[in-house]
């Protein structure tokens, strides 16, 4: 069996949230799985739903995580944030990485589902990879704006090493 790595700003962000074994957690823009694998390591009763517009990043996901799909742990599904359908208010967390949407165009009604599904005391977690640090203060800026106007109170986090921005919307 091959070990993947996982890079160091998704285990940092990982870290951060600080996952439950009881959490249910959205992850938005799963990619190659990474992320996904941290939030369901420990995850006894606790689930993890990924999604992605990607068919490539879904079928990564399942494939990275398998053991953890299998399990009944992780759900992956190919689906825009715009028209998923969590169907009960129960998510504890939610977890997106580099997910542009939340600062390159309108997002309210994106914003509005989470504010709606996630658990009072829960929270949305979006992270930036900060490379280029003249960007840095624009998706702070817009996605903080979203996230505040949908009811979220917002924290903000840079970290140098690695390079990367946390913004988290707790309800």
């Amino acid at each position: 069996m091959v070990v993947q790595q996982i890079p160091a700003r998704i285990r940092w962000a990982v870290d951060l949230i600080d996952v439950q074994p009881t959490d249910h957690i959205l992850e938005i823009g799963c990619g190659a799985g990474e992320g996904a694998e941290l939030l369901c390591r420990p995850l006894t009763t606790g689930k993890v739903f990924a999604i992605d517009r990607s068919e490539a990043g879904v079928d990564r996901t399942k494939k990275r995580c398998a053991p953890y799909v299998a399990a009944g742990r992780l759900t992956v599904r190919q689906i825009d944030l715009a028209t998923l359908r969590v169907p009960v208010k129960r998510l504890n967390k939610v977890f997106a990485f580099n997910v542009n949407l939340f600062w390159s165009r309108d997002c309210s009604d994106e914003i509005a589902l989470l504010h709606e599904r996630v658990l009072p005391g829960g929270t949305v977690n979006i992270f930036y990879e900060a490379t280029r640090r003249d960007m840095v203060p624009e998706m702070v800026e817009k996605t903080g704006r979203a996230l505040s106007e949908a009811g979220f109170r917002v924290s903000v986090i840079d970290s140098r090493q690695p390079a990367a921005v946390a913004l988290i919307g707790r309800r």
